[in-house]
Formats: C-alpha cells, sequence, structure tokens
C-alpha cells in the first residue's frame, strides 16, 4: 500500500514539474526559476517539441495517467489488481525510458542541464522502481 501511495505522490510532484515547464513553453509563463539558464537552452531547443507537440505536455500527460492509475490502485477492491500494476510498470517503463532519451540529448546534444527536466527524471526513475518492486510483489 504505501508503495502505491508514493507512486500516488510522485506522480502528483511530476504533474506539476511539467505542467509548470508546458506553461512556460506555450507562453503562459515568462521566465523560468532555473538558476542555471540551462532550462531555457533545453526547452527552447529543437527536442522541446515532438511531432509538433510539446515535449513538457507528453510529461503531464503520462504523470496525470500514473496519477490517476495510481488513485484507482489504492481502491480496496482494487489492491490485488495484477492487471493495474502490470499497466502502471507498462507506463513507468516507457516514461522512464523516454526520460533517458531526453536526458541524453540534454547531456550529449545541447550541453546544458535543466534543473527541473533532472528533477522529473529522478521522479520518473523513482516512480519506475516502484512500480517494477509492486509488480514483483503482485506475482
Amino acid at each position: 500500500m504505501i508503495r502505491r501511495q508514493a507512486i500516488v505522490l510522485l506522480a502528483l510532484v511530476g504533474l506539476l514539474v511539467a505542467t509548470y515547464l508546458w506553461l512556460y513553453k506555450i507562453g503562459v509563463i515568462g521566465e523560468l526559476q532555473c538558476g542555471t539558464g540551462g532550462c531555457e537552452v533545453v526547452q527552447t531547443s529543437r527536442y522541446a517539441d515532438l511531432l509538433g507537440i510539446p515535449v513538457a505536455f507528453y510529461g503531464v500527460a503520462g504523470y496525470a495517467v500514473l496519477f490517476v492509475l495510481g488513485l484507482a490502485g489504492l481502491q480496496p477492491a482494487r489492491a490485488g489488481d495484477r492487471r493495474l500494476a502490470v499497466l502502471v510498470a507498462a507506463l513507468a517503463t516507457a516514461g522512464f525510458a523516454f526520460t533517458l532519451y531526453l536526458t541524453s540529448l540534454e547531456l550529449l546534444v545541447l550541453h546544458a542541464i535543466c534543473r527541473w527536466c533532472i528533477a522529473s527524471a529522478a521522479i520518473m526513475t523513482a516512480i519506475w522502481v516502484l512500480a517494477l518492486t509492486g509488480l514483483r510483489q503482485t506475482a
């Protein structure tokens, strides 16, 4: 139960971070509070959009789905539902893989570090680890 609660909390924090980055990208927020200047470099790069959609929006959608699925997993009726655990683990794995790709772009191509992106990467990594360990326990 604590693992599922942690996934819900982490997904909520990730949703807030991704929303902040998305609002910047679409022009609602004028300046990112980053401290390094790397956030602007990353967010204005050609890699900040994928298929015409801001990458941060994919984060908003992904974290929102993980949050909702996490809340569903907290319901007593779904406590032992392996399908839900598999779905959360699959989505977390996709999110983790995407995070690895984006972080490698920051480090190897852009040579800029966005603190908000690194925070999101840490959050997604934690969700991934929790989801996989939770999946092993429901086996």
